[in-house]
């Protein structure tokens, strides 16, 4: 099993300690795309109009400031960098030893910055949205699709794939539909469903929780993902095709 997770939007920067070392990140192959990323990152960052070409308020010039000297920036593991809501519900720090190393194993952050990364991964804190259009990169989830197709495809085959991203991430890589089981969350009152931001991504930070912490085997086929979800959720699995993901549907009630 393998769970795809977006980045947060706010990231907690180390205090202290050493720089990115570029070598330790998983999928090395990407670094080079890494590398051009962050270097127009930089200097769109040291713009006088930098608010604006990233999209961001001015409560963020902070962030848009540290972007230009990443290089130089103590990184963190992406487990302590990455925060908010479906980084809080996934509750890492209060796992044990074991489901660490077991979250660690499973989990895979598409970043706009550095492509894609592993848990353990040790990144400096950024500000970069998926969204965004850089110079001489173009937009960012156009630019990592082929290289993300490329560096993935060995960690995925023969893996179930619990996809947990936002629709921008999920842009910038779409795995083989047939393993793929995207995650949608529905409130439902009265009959009626409606689709649900905020708590979405607090329920896909659960249920990451969940499948890293229950007992027994981790779920090999979305069948076997939908009985882990009915653990906890009322659920339902709407098969997909060769092109098509599967879909786990989670219904909240109020």
């Amino acid at each position: 099993m393998l769970i795809l997770l977006p980045p947060s939007e706010g990231k907690t920067p180390a205090a202290n300690g050493p720089a990115i070392n570029w070598e330790s990140l998983s999928f090395p192959e990407l670094n080079p795309y890494r590398a051009k990323v962050l270097e127009a990152l930089g200097m769109v960052s040291a713009h006088e109009d930098a608010l604006t070409l990233l999209g961001v308020g001015a409560s963020l010039r902070d962030d848009v400031e540290r972007n230009t000297r990443l290089h130089a920036e103590p990184a963190a593991p992406a487990h302590q960098v990455y925060s908010g809501v479906l980084y809080d519900a996934l509750g890492y720090n209060s796992m044990t030893p074991t489901q660490r190393r077991k979250a660690s194993e499973s989990i895979l952050v598409v970043s706009a910055l550095w492509g894609a990364i592993g848990f353990d991964d040790h990144v400096p804190a950024y500000r970069l949205s998926m969204g965004t259009a850089l110079p001489d990169v173009g937009r960012l989830a156009s630019y990592w699709k082929p290289q993300l197709n490329a560096a993935l495809a060995s960690r995925a085959e023969g893996e179930l794939l619990v996809d947990c991203r936002s629709s921008t991430y999920a842009a910038a890589w779409a795995p083989p539909a047939t393993q793929t089981v995207n995650v949608n969350v529905f409130n439902e009152a009265n009959g009626k469903r409606t689709v649900v931001s905020h708590f979405a991504k607090h329920t896909r930070g659960e249920l990451g929780r969940h499948l890293l912490t229950r007992r027994g085997k981790a779920p090999a086929t979305p069948d076997q993902l939908l009985k882990a979800a009915r653990e906890i959720w009322t659920a339902e699995l709407v098969e997909g095709t060769a092109r098509k993901p599967h879909a786990l549907n989670i219904i909240l009630t109020t």
